[in-house]
């Protein structure tokens, strides 16, 4: 089984997302499919169809997320203490073309979000990424073009 890194705020996040679909919409499905089944003929009752559509939704998500909880490897940037370029740094660059600046975040891909600035830690960006320090210059071959930033800033926590 592979391990994959993970924050801790994104190991509770899928933990908080299973507790609910656990204690809440499973049984709430589940009596939904119990009334539609008191309407009858159930080759032709469309809730008690969607019923059970849902019901193999939420079993499918509840088996993804145990096993996105199991192969976790949760580690907890707050204590890493080093200058280069690692998992959980949030790192500030420049592109050194157009002087904007950004700032990305290195998780793993289960926490990925590209618009909240949230690499997974697999990404070509992320992978440009690893091992820098501050001053050094990133190479990032995109679709568009080869863009060169500058690392400005690098934090852990």
């Amino acid at each position: 089984m592979r391990k994959e890194p993970m924050t801790p705020e994104g190991h509770q996040k899928l933990k908080d997302e299973l507790e609910r679909l656990m204690k809440v919409e499973r049984p709430a499905n589940v009596k939904a499919i119990a009334e539609a089944r008191a309407h009858g003929d159930l080759s032709e009752n469309a809730e008690y169809h969607a019923a059970r559509e849902r019901q193999s939704f939420i079993e499918g998500r509840i088996r993804e997320l145990q096993d996105k909880i199991a192969r976790a490897h949760v580690i907890d940037p707050s204590i890493i203490t080093q200058s280069k370029i690692a998992f959980g740094a949030t790192v500030k660059v420049m592109d050194i073309d157009t002087d904007e600046e950004k700032v990305f975040k290195l998780v793993g891909p289960e926490e990925a979000d590209i618009k909240s600035g949230k690499l997974s830690i697999h990404s070509p960006m992320a992978r440009s990424l690893i091992g820098k320090e501050l001053g050094d210059t990133v190479v990032v071959k995109a679709p568009a073009r080869t863009i060169e930033y500058e690392v400005l800033e690098i934090s852990f926590g």
